[in-house]
C-alpha cells in the first residue's frame, strides 16, 4: 500500500480495499475507531500510520477516562487490524501496549455489560403491547422472530419472504443468507416456531407484502422496502416502556440472551444452544445464559 498519503487517505484506500472481505459493520467500526486515533495523533502532532507504541498506550489511557475495557480492547484491535493490512508492523504486540491494557483492564474491570434478557415472561408482556394495527402486527413478527431464532439484529432484518421454506412435516423454516459466523455465505436454515409463523402471516395479510424483505420500517401509513438494524434495539425500547418495563436494560440483544436461557432452562446443553444460535465459543454462550466467569473488580458494573 502507498504510504506517503495522509493517515485519512490511506484509511479510506483500506476500506474500498476490504470492502467485501468483511462485513459492513465490521468496515463501519475499523472507520470510526481508527478515525478517532486518528483525531488523538493528530492532537498531539504525532503520526498515527504507522503509529507509536508508546502513542498507543497514551491513547489506551485516554480512553479510559470515557469507555469501558471492552470497547477499550476493540479500538486497539482495530489499530491492530489496520496496521496489519497496511502491511505495516503491529505496534499492538508491543510491552508497552500489553501493560497499558492490564492497567485499564485492572480499573475498570473486564466483566461485560449485559442487556436484561427478553424471556418468555417479558416476551408475552411485550407481545401485549403490541396493537393489530400495521405496526404493532410489525412489532409482533418482529419480537417472535427474535425470540425464535436467537439472531442478531443485522441477521433479523435480512431475512427475505423468498427464503421461506414450508417443510414436508408441515413446519416453516427460513434461509439466512449470510451471518457473522458464516462470512462464505454458505447460508443456514433456521426453524421457526408456529407463534413466529402465525406472526409472520398475520404481516402478509395486513401489509400485503409477499417480496423482499420480511421486516420494514414504517412511516404512517407507507411501507420502507427494509428496516435499519439500528431500528430494532429503539423498537424494543419503546415497547418495553408501553408494557412498563425499564427500557434502558433493553437493547437489539435482549432476545438472544432470554431465549438462551430459556432453552437452558428447559435443559438444553451449552453444545445445543451454540448449535441453535451460532455461537461458535463456549465463553460466549456461558455470559449470555450468566454461568460465565466475571471479574470481582469493585467498579465493574452488575450485568443484569
Amino acid at each position: 500500500m502507498v504510504q506517503n498519503n495522509s493517515p485519512r487517505t490511506q484509511l479510506k484506500a483500506l476500506m474500498q480495499h476490504l470492502d467485501g472481505a468483511y462485513a459492513p459493520n465490521t468496515l463501519r467500526a475499523y472507520r470510526a475507531d481508527f478515525s478517532e486515533f486518528i483525531e488523538f495523533c493528530e492532537r498531539l502532532g504525532s503520526e498515527s500510520l504507522p503509529a507509536d507504541q508508546k502513542l498507543i498506550a497514551d491513547f489506551i489511557q485516554h480512553l479510559a477516562e470515557t469507555n469501558k475495557s471492552s470497547t477499550i480492547r476493540r479500538k486497539v484491535a482495530t489499530i491492530s487490524a489496520i496496521h496489519r493490512y497496511s502491511y505495516l508492523e503491529d505496534p499492538t504486540k508491543h510491552p508497552e501496549v500489553k501493560i497499558a491494557i492490564r492497567k485499564i483492564n485492572r480499573r475498570l474491570g473486564t466483566r461485560y455489560s449485559q442487556a436484561s434478557p427478553i424471556n418468555r415472561d417479558i416476551l408475552e408482556k411485550m407481545l401485549d403491547q403490541c396493537g393489530d394495527d400495521l405496526r404493532g402486527t410489525r412489532n409482533r413478527m418482529l419480537l417472535l422472530l427474535a425470540y425464535s431464532t436467537l439472531r442478531r439484529r443485522s441477521e433479523l432484518t435480512s431475512l427475505r419472504f423468498e427464503d421461506l421454506t414450508i417443510l414436508d412435516d408441515g413446519n416453516v423454516s427460513i434461509l439466512l443468507r449470510q451471518s457473522k459466523t458464516d462470512q462464505t455465505r454458505s447460508g443456514v436454515m433456521l426453524a421457526l416456531d408456529a407463534d413466529a409463523v402465525r406472526a409472520i402471516y398475520e404481516w402478509v395479510s395486513r401489509s400485503k407484502l409477499n417480496s423482499g424483505y420480511l421486516l420494514r420500517g414504517i412511516h404512517g401509513d407507507s411501507i420502507n422496502n427494509s428496516l435499519d438494524p439500528g431500528q430494532v434495539s429503539r423498537i424494543f425500547k419503546s415497547i418495553a416502556k408501553q408494557a412498563q418495563i425499564n427500557p434502558l436494560s433493553i437493547s437489539g440483544h435482549s432476545t438472544r440472551i432470554g431465549a438462551a436461557q430459556d432453552l437452558l432452562n428447559e435443559g438444553k446443553t451449552i453444545g445445543q444452544i451454540m448449535a441453535i444460535v451460532g455461537w461458535s465459543k463456549v465463553d460466549t454462550v456461558m455470559r449470555y445464559v450468566g454461568t460465565g466467569t466475571v471479574s470481582t473488580n469493585s467498579n465493574t458494573e452488575a450485568a443484569f
